[in-house]
């Protein structure tokens, strides 16, 4: 019988999924939160560097800007954030260097790849097995437009992304009603700023941040979650929730209490991996706070210049591009190399300089778990749930599906 009055909650990890929920629970629960690093925000938070607010993984840009997920339940928990919607949504780079509207993207395309546009927006509303790829017949010309988007996005290639995901992904962007969340947004102060207000608003409303604490177990009695060992003290807890992905979770507890086919699932699952190259320039690169999809280059799928919207991002007089592109080997070094060369290539003649160079894989990915393979909150352990990038909401992006699936657990306890 669930306890009345309030819980006590440990929330394993303070990335942005682990601040969502603990923000959200403070209203009416006891919650810890154990954070095994010296700063909270895990992969969205600030980096100071020389002047500039670099991050430690996203792009300081949110998806579906202030009317999506993401805004949503930061509003929900009383968490003040300005977000400032880009114009224009993003454009394209020709072959040639040029920009041209996102919106007129079929002025990339031959005559015979724009005949399969009607058939292609069919796709979009039956698909329900095979890829990307798959979905645009494999054609060379549509594979660049869908790799620079799905690289950019989800940090996977049109090959390796689920065709069902990015046909609800691209229905959330353009699509008509309710279910349209249209252009992205720019948090004012950058990401740092999102998670600053959650971890305010987490201990104003009397919960705990714990740096450099890191949890060594998941104790489970009878199947069920019964708190965490952290520094060989237990505990207690009501409710686990754990912002590390399910496979780190697991790890975490007695394997008699997973079962086969969970444990299955999680040795065949595999992470989204890339590269960010953070650029500093006093002219602008981009131009605009849009993304900027580069479906040419050799490595890079996309980038932004969100200090078109928020000045404070930079020193005085000082742009900061961010370009991103998916891992596509093992070759870390060849891999940044290609990128690098990809910039000198698309802003040839143009003064800037290299600020930081981020490789995100393995037990630092992008996403614990590429997009359209998320688990969802439930474990085999009762009591014990999962947040964050490895449990994201179906048809989301990056935070706009980490948002998505803390609101889902939310909806489960408050149903249960």
């Amino acid at each position: 019988m669930r306890p009345s009055g309030p819980l006590r909650v440990s929330i394993i990890g303070a990335g942005l999924g682990g601040l969502l929920a603990g923000a959200a629970l403070s209203k009416e629960h006891d919650v810890d939160i154990y954070e095994r690093l010296d700063i909270y925000g895990g992969r969205f938070t600030n980096l100071p560097y020389e002047g500039f607010q670099l991050t430690t993984g996203a792009l300081h840009m949110i998806p579906h800007g202030p009317t999506g997920p993401l805004a949503a339940l930061l509003d929900r928990v009383g968490a003040g954030v300005k977000i400032v919607r880009t114009s224009p949504m993003g454009c394209f780079m020709t072959k040639d260097n040029r920009q041209i509207s996102f919106f007129n993207f079929r002025e990339l395309l031959s005559a015979r790849a724009q005949a399969r546009i009607p058939a292609l927006m069919a796709k979009m509303l039956v698909q329900k097995k095979g890829t990307v790829a798959d979905m645009v017949w494999d054609d060379p010309e549509w594979l660049q437009l869908s790799d620079s988007c799905c690289g950019w996005a989800l940090s996977t290639l049109s090959r390796d992304t689920p065709g069902e995901e990015a046909a609800a992904i691209i229905r959330h962007v353009v699509g008509g009603g309710p279910g349209k969340y249209n252009t992205p947004g720019v948090p004012m102060g950058g990401c740092g700023a999102v998670v600053d207000a959650l971890a305010r608003k987490l201990e104003e409303n009397g919960g705990r941040i714990h740096l450099g604490e890191k949890v060594d177990s998941v104790i489970v009695e009878d199947g069920k979650a019964k708190g965490v060992a952290v520094g060989g003290e237990r505990h207690e807890a009501d409710m686990v929730i754990s912002d590390i992905g399910h496979r780190l979770t697991s790890a975490l507890y007695d394997a008699r209490y997973s079962n086969p086919k969970y444990a299955d699932v999680l040795q065949k699952l595999r992470p989204s991996a890339g590269v960010k190259i953070c650029l500093a320039a006093e002219e602008p690169l981009v131009g605009h706070p849009g993304v900027l999809f580069t479906p040419y280059a050799q490595r890079v799928n996309g980038m932004n210049e969100v200090t078109h919207i928020d000045p404070s991002l930079a020193p005085e007089g000082m742009h900061l591009t961010m370009s991103h592109q998916a891992l596509r080997s093992n070759d870390i070094q060849q891999e940044i190399k290609l990128g690098l060369q990809d910039l000198r290539n698309m802003f040839p003649g143009k003064k800037y300089s290299v600020l930081l160079v981020q490789t995100y894989r393995d037990d630092w990915p992008v996403n614990r778990i590429s997009s359209g393979f998320d688990l969802g909150n439930l474990t085999p352990v009762k009591g014990l749930y999962v947040v964050g990038d490895g449990a994201k909401g179906k048809g989301y992006m990056e935070v706009e599906g980490v948002a998505s699936g803390v609101a889902n657990l939310l909806d489960t306890l408050k149903a249960n």
